[in-house]
């Protein structure tokens, strides 16, 4: 169960010539995959391709129709290992992963099949994930290119461009006889536009008639003396090729080329983030009329040295745009110009910020000062982002105090069941002392922060429980925790993690969040997930599957929210004198999945007129002592803090908001570490019955009945302090 789905987009991949096709980024690299004549596709859901796989999904029935083979991979590995059918068959392939991460996952096997080469176009769709809004460390896919020497395509943020070089990406491929990487940012993924659709193309040849008539070539093998002969394939054959058909095709472009002698040499995926820049500087429009002469990569690697001198001639200097470390970009166009003898000028890192999202407001900042160094006529315009923070004019200048504005770190949702894990974990860790948490990738990895701080180190998808392997010693005499998400445990846990564990007689406690879904990119059905798929199997255990490589200690607690029970379960693994690795998989679904399902249902039954009940909880004012420990032990985003309603207490009260999905988390935490018994819970109904009516009324006579003796006495002994603070004896 994805986050959204396309069932209704994915009609539009039915166009043809003559029609144009509306729609967003990864849709659009749909169509394009079909208008080439794609055979198979393979990967693995990540930011920001997340939607690719699931419009892929989708489309299952179209793709049915034109024989084309679609897998949801079990990894990045698995997806690139898939690219092995385009060696021998004239195959046309893609894969899809989350770049840099997921490039790592798959390197092997990238490196094997650029080694060995490729027959059919081999295609790897790469999300590039860099800059503020990123949930991984802060890389480029660049590197992948260069060190197993794939071509790199970067295509402007515009829909006609991204479908261009799809096309082009599988004909550069089989020319060259090398895969080839398509990098798609994050605004490129979600831009909307428009293009002139093309015939969708059957394959030439289907998997299924590759299969049938197998074929092999020790040459294209990995293996000594052809792996010393694949260096020099590449060098002497695939690259030659490659970079004929990118100059012949034009896949990159010149602008305004002899317009000032000056010029910007830019990565095509930040092409229009420099028009921005540009036009504020008054240098071009939106529609990218420039003044100033452009060279827009939309091949970053290889570059194409003789584009690069024809670019620079007569030309007293050039800004390189390049986002991101290592300045890969700027040192070979050094190299080239400088092995020619040329002197333009070439600037790059040293006017631009040295790491970090290339904003409109760094590139601006950056063009300002090469402009105004080389040829300041250019520049008819100053916005006031070039001020110095500390001008009030400047836009960023200082409004408020630093220390005023609050920190907002990420958290687990509302009703998360993860919260109650991390819940447990800290009380058992009460009975038990502190140990050391290795986490995970996932939204576990949330329990790191406030309130919790449980997760001293993060290796990778899968690998929390590796991660801790080192401080797994039996003679440390504390046990290390490891926490790993359903997903990470299906991605890569089970071998480097479970496996390991138990092959090495580790005397670790391993969580399994299993919250029946790959929560994190989106909702996708994992192998333990609990619904029923009708072209995936599901519903495998996680607690068999341990026990299958030898965990001897294995417990499933079915639902998290249970936090004593959970907690004691925890104790018992950290306690227990059996040996080997110990096992809990925690369970219970996803509660952002959960509220997809159930809320169109909710909402059917309430215009059908039915009855609806809601479970709430909430805090009692009157109880509620004010020491915040029921905050500080859960974390939840609708537990806050509001004013006291008892003028002769200034403490505030714990007070839960109207975002509560009534998971109980709060009143479980409550009970657990026995912290106070305000917290109560009330069913919110709707569409009430005619009993529902007659309770309330019998209800609210008898609170009245039996509140009326505390009212009376509250009202004489307020009395008299009423009469003295108005003046009366």
């Amino acid at each position: 169960m994805a986050e959204r789905s396309f069932a209704t987009e994915v009609e539009h991949l039915r166009k043809g010539a003559g029609d144009d096709f509306h729609g967003e980024g990864i849709l659009a690299v749909t169509k394009a995959l079909l208008q080439s004549g794609v055979a198979y596709v393979g990967g693995y859901q990540g930011a920001p391709i997340s939607h690719l796989m699931d419009v892929l999904g989708d489309a299952r029935e179209i793709l049915g129709e034109l024989d084309v083979y679609f897998e949801n991979s079990a990894s990045e590995a698995t997806a690139a290992a898939m690219l092995a059918a385009s060696v021998h068959y004239p195959l046309r392939g893609a894969i899809t992963f989350k770049s840099t991460v997921g490039t790592n996952v798959a390197s092997d096997a990238l490196a094997n099949l650029a080694s060995g080469g490729v027959m059919g176009g081999a295609l790897i769709i790469v999300g590039e994930d860099y800059g503020e809004g990123s949930s991984i460390m802060q890389e480029r896919s660049h590197a992948f290119a260069m060190k197993s020497q794939m071509w790199l395509l970067d295509p402007r943020p515009n829909i006609s461009a991204i479908v261009d070089a799809v096309e082009a990406g599988f004909e550069l491929s089989e020319v060259s006889n090398t895969p080839v990487m398509l990098e798609l940012r994050l605004r490129s993924c979600h831009l909307t536009g428009s293009f002139a659709a093309k015939d969708n193309r059957r394959p030439i040849m289907t998997v299924k008639e590759a299969a049938a008539a197998p074929k092999t070539d020790p040459s294209r093998i990995v293996l000594p003396p052809m792996s010393f002969a694949h260096e020099i394939e590449k060098v002497d054959q695939r690259w030659p090729a490659a970079v004929r058909y990118i100059s012949e095709k034009g896949l990159n472009e010149f602008f305004a080329e002899d317009a000032a002698e000056v010029g910007i040499i830019v990565q095509g995926g930040l092409y229009n983030t420099l028009n921005r820049s540009l036009e504020l500087l008054g240098c071009s429009d939106a529609f990218g009329d420039t003044e100033v002469p452009l060279y827009v990569m939309n091949v970053t690697y290889p570059v194409i040295d003789s584009e690069v001198l024809r670019f620079c001639e007569g030309k007293k200097a050039v800004l390189l745009v390049e986002e991101g470390q290592p300045d890969y970009i700027e040192q070979n166009l050094n190299a080239v110009l400088r092995r020619a003898g040329v002197d333009t000028a070439l600037h790059g890192k040293d006017l631009l910020a040295k790491a970090g999202e290339y904003s409109p407001t760094v590139v601006t900042r950056g063009v300002a000062a090469f402009l105004d160094r080389y040829a300041p006529e250019l520049i008819s315009a100053r916005p006031a982002l070039l001020r110095d923070a500390d001008d009030p004019e400047s836009p960023f200048s200082s409004r408020v105090s630093a220390e005023v504005v609050q920190p907002r770190p990420p958290g687990l949702c509302t009703g998360c069941p993860e919260r109650p894990i991390f819940s447990a974990l800290t009380l058992a860790e009460q009975q038990t002392g502190k140990h050391h948490v290795s986490a995970d990738i996932g939204c576990h990895l949330f329990g790191s922060g406030a309130p919790f701080h449980l997760g001293a180190t993060t290796m990778g998808y899968g690998l929390g429980s590796a991660g801790g392997a080192a401080l797994d010693s039996t003679d440390t005499g504390r046990r290390t925790v490891a926490i790993m998400g359903d997903g990470g445990f299906w991605h890569n846990g089970l071998t480097s993690g479970v496996g390991n564990a138990v092959f090495n007689r580790s005397d670790q406690m391993l969580v399994v969040v299993d919250n029946a879904y790959a929560a994190a990119t989106g909702g996708q059905d994992i192998l333990s997930s609990k619904a029923e798929n009708p072209i995936r199997s599901t519903q495998h255990s996680i607690e068999r599957a341990v026990r299958g490589v030898g965990v001897k200690w294995a417990k499933t607690v079915s639902n998290t929210f249970k936090v004593a029970e959970l907690r004691d379960v925890f104790v018992d693994a950290l306690t227990t004198t059996d040996k080997g690795p110990k096992v809990v998989v925690a369970q219970s679904e996803c509660q952002l999945n959960k509220q997809r399902r159930e809320k169109p249902q909710r909402q059917q039954a309430l215009r059908d007129g039915k009855r609806v009940v809601r479970e709430r909880f909430g805090v009692d004012a009157e109880t509620c002592t004010g020491d915040h420990a029921c905050i500080r032990i859960s974390g939840c985003p609708s537990l806050t803090i509001t004013d006291n309603p008892d003028p002769m207490r200034l403490d505030p009260v714990a007070t839960v908001t109207d975002s509560c999905v009534g998971c109980g988390v709060c009143g479980a935490n409550a009970h657990a570490a026995s912290l106070c018994p305000s917290f109560y819970r009330t069913d919110v109904v709707q569409n009430p019955s005619r009993l529902d009516h007659a309770l309330d009324t019998v209800r609210h006579r008898w609170r009245s009945l039996l509140g009326k003796g505390i009212e009376d006495r509250a009202a004489r002994i307020e009395s008299p302090l009423l009469t003295a603070e108005d003046g009366v004896a």
